[in-house]
């Protein structure tokens, strides 16, 4: 499988399941690593914020001889204070069985590609704390870290 020609592609309303499938598995392994979400998405979600009028993400799908092996959910946004477009990365995941074959290096490729395009200065994600698989990961493509040490982040839920 060391050989194997990776394909990257815009994610499709066909992947529901196995991007669906996926998410359940990152989310297990987040559970894991201590985080205490309660994840809520699946294949529903994605049909039902990835498509129609206004979609909520896109995405891109590695795929190994024709099978899904990973995935990556993305949207645009824009950061104020630099005053320049970014693309946040919301998912990274690549099934454990096909890790270090180069699969999650050709889906940030992509995505910095689909962010340079856009116009977008910055591609910008978070991990987990605990996610030092990570943390290691992105440290060696030379992925730059900030921790909020005088920003605290709050959210407001919307009825």
């Amino acid at each position: 499988m060391k050989n194997a020609k990776i394909n990257i592609r815009a994610a499709k309303r066909s992947d529901a399941e196995e991007i669906g499938g996926m998410a359940l598995d990152f989310a297990a392994y987040l559970r894991a690593l201590g985080d205490k979400t309660t994840f809520r998405f699946n294949a529903r979600a994605y049909l039902r914020d990835g498509w129609g009028r206004n979609p909520a993400f896109k995405g891109l799908v590695a795929e190994v001889d024709g099978h899904c092996v990973g995935y990556l959910l993305y949207h645009f946004g824009y950061d104020t204070d630099r005053a320049i477009r970014i693309l946040f990365m919301a998912d990274l995941y690549v099934r454990e069985g096909q890790r270090r074959l180069g699969i999650g290096r050709a889906l940030m490729a992509r995505a910095s590609q689909v962010c340079a395009k856009a116009g977008a200065k910055r591609l910008v994600w978070s991990i987990h704390i605990n996610n030092s698989n990570a943390r290691g990961f992105y440290r060696h493509m030379g992925a730059r870290h900030t921790y909020a040490r005088d920003t605290l982040y709050m959210y407001l839920p919307v009825k």
